[in-house]
């Protein structure tokens, strides 16, 4: 089986430097080499601009989507008009899972909240590279495991845990798909991905501000802080980061 190299495993709150630029997505950099460079000659690098749309609810799944930066919300929107964030993926998955379980359409309305980049990939490829690569389909359904640890705890956090510890939780998972401590985020975008109040995640915001954890100019968030921002958050996002690479 292969390992995911897991580099919290010393220092939890150590994320894995990469400089600008790097190809990062886990999902392939973690298959054996041949697989690789398979990859490499038939993905098409894109940049994830904020808001942009990847996959409409139930519509057909034409690419495998592997960010190496940049954060998507595959987002559930309700008859009144709200919306909240499912699941979240960055470097650590993929999109575009339903084919790889035997479907063809998403299952969700998937989202860029944080801009970044991705490796396109049609999914006629991915279907080959699955018939000549074992480890492809070995590295993609551990990470189907993962993303389903990340939905039942994600249920779980927002029906037990605070404001607080929630939007600390989701701006630590941000800052480790990001390959800086500064990147774009919209408050009203934090607002509805977790179903809270424009007011309440304004007011959160604030208090990290004040506690140093996090600074806030001009649309862009920087992580000031990690370790206060870590003992603000709840236990979830170390269950969620362990299941995502280990």
């Amino acid at each position: 089986m292969l390992k995911i190299p897991d580099p919290f495993r010393n220092n939890p709150l150590q994320r894995e430097p990469s400089p600008t630029g790097t190809l990062r997505n886990k999902v392939l950099t973690n298959i054996q080499p041949q697989a690789e460079e398979f990859f490499a000659a038939h993905g098409e690098l894109r940049p994830m601009h904020y808001g942009d749309v990847i996959f409409e609810h139930n519509a057909p799944v034409t690419h495998m989507v592997f960010p190496h930066e940049g954060v998507v919300s595959i987002v559930e929107e309700m008859e009144t008009g709200k919306t909240v964030e499912k699941a979240s993926i960055g470097v650590e998955g993929f999109l575009g899972f339903a084919v790889l379980m035997g479907g063809g359409n998403a299952i969700g309305r998937s989202v860029v909240q944080v801009p970044g980049s991705a490796t396109w990939v049609a999914v006629a490829d991915v279907d080959t590279a699955l018939e000549r690569f074992s480890c492809v389909r070995e590295i993609m359904l551990r990470y189907a495991k993962s993303l389903i640890v990340q939905l039942m705890e994600t249920v779980a956090c927002n029906s037990l845990h605070s404001a607080d510890q929630r939007v600390s939780r989701w701006l630590l998972h941000a800052h480790d798909r990001m390959t800086g401590d500064t990147f774009e985020l919209k408050q009203d975008s934090l607002a509805q991905v977790l179903g809270l109040r424009r007011a309440t995640v304004s007011m959160v915001c604030s208090e990290l501000l004040d506690a140093g954890a996090i600074s806030y100019q001009r649309g862009k968030l920087t992580i000031t802080d990690r370790a206060a921002l870590h003992g603000r958050s709840c236990d979830c996002y170390d269950r969620i980061r362990r299941a995502a690479l280990t």
